[in-house]
């Protein structure tokens, strides 16, 4: 499967609750111009036409451009508090439980780039009602890696005298990932999500024998 193919194959499952398939169409075709030229520079009819619709067909599943931004907003930052609550509520050290966090987060905004880059750049063009919505999903997921630093630091295990302001840049390392990847650049999503995480553990000085993540403990041969 050829790299485009692939990207194709990972929107269709971000996007496969979206139903009917016209509603789905839409919002894949949303995001591309949404990346591509901007919430405001992009029309109703831009995104149909990717759509293969007519402007008129648009309507029937969403009312305005900016429903289908909050539709695409709620569904990426509900996924990304999924990311941080499982790697929140796991078991393990404080050290393990934010390199799986960052590395999984970092490695999401790599995979969906093109989504992360919309959801996380576009946010002030939400309407009021629905701006409140999305920005209590955010501050959901920053409390939880906040939590995760705090606990390390507690345990002695991080080196984190200010743990909002520590919170604040690792999650915009993360998210400052959808801006600059490419499928076609030297790194995989999952070499990103690895370089991230060390690079996080380094910052909180973590014990370099414990950065290991569990998987790779878990392939290390006993004794």
């Amino acid at each position: 499967m050829g790299a485009a193919a692939e990207r194709a194959e990972e929107e269709n499952q971000e996007w496969a609750g979206v139903t009917p398939d016209a509603a789905r169409r839409l919002v894949s075709a949303a995001v591309e111009a949404f990346a591509e030229r901007g919430y405001h520079a992009t029309t109703t009819r831009d995104i149909a036409g990717r759509a293969g619709m007519s402007p008129a067909a648009l309507y029937i599943h969403y009312k305005t451009k900016e429903e289908l931004l909050y539709r695409i907003s709620g569904i990426g930052h509900e996924k990304a508090l999924r990311i941080m609550g499982a790697a929140a509520e796991a078991e393990g050290s404080a050290t393990e439980r934010l390199r799986d966090a960052v590395r999984t987060f970092a490695r999401w905004h790599a995979e969906h780039h093109t989504t992360a880059r919309v959801i996380q750049y576009e946010l002030q063009a939400l309407g009021p009602e629905h701006y409140t919505e999305i920005t209590g999903l955010r501050r959901r997921t920053d409390r939880l890696l906040r939590q995760i630093i705090q606990d390390g630091a507690d345990s002695g295990e991080f080196q984190a005298d200010d743990v909002p302001g520590t919170t604040l840049a690792v999650l915009s390392l993360c998210v400052d990932v959808a801006r600059w990847f490419t499928a076609e650049g030297p790194r995989t999503p999952d070499e990103v999500g690895t370089l991230y995480a060390d690079l996080v553990l380094r910052m909180v000085g973590a014990p370099v024998d414990r950065t290991a993540s569990r998987e790779e403990q878990a392939q290390r041969p006993p004794g």
